[in-house]
């Protein structure tokens, strides 16, 4: 009887891909240039456009995976908080006078590719629909 083994990272590959794929989509739906969801994902310009022509070609790290993460979950929240597709989708383009923002847009924090930014405004946004924190 053959010994068959299965790698884990085997075994998640379509579950990354297809993050993958609703990364790039949510990133589209929030108005972001091409540049900063390089930034927001860190991914080097080339990897990215590979990526994007061919997303089962992508090799994620865990570092990716998290800010995937944190990208789906902020969709989620959005979804949560508003029901218009302006607001939803809008949100993340409009200035926020809340603290930690301060008059800033969660997508001006985001796209400087700092993880703590991503983590951040996840937290306040996600507070937004009852999260505690």
């Amino acid at each position: 009887m053959a010994n068959i083994q299965f790698s884990p990272e085997a075994d998640q590959a379509p579950m990354q891909v297809a993050g993958l794929k609703a990364a790039f989509n949510i990133l589209e739906r929030w108005g972001c240039t091409k540049t900063q969801q390089q930034a927001i994902l860190s991914l080097p310009r080339a990897t990215y456009y590979k990526y994007r022509q061919a997303p089962e070609s992508a090799q994620l790290s865990h570092d990716h995976l998290e800010r995937i993460s944190y990208l789906l979950n902020i969709h989620a929240s959005l979804g949560m908080v508003f029901e218009n597709p302006e607001n939803r989708y809008g949100f993340m383009k409009m200035a926020n006078h809340n603290p930690y923002f301060n008059g800033r847009k969660p997508l001006e924090l985001i796209s400087t590719g700092s993880f703590a930014a991503l983590y951040e405004t996840f937290k306040r946004i996600d507070a937004l629909r009852g999260g505690q924190w």
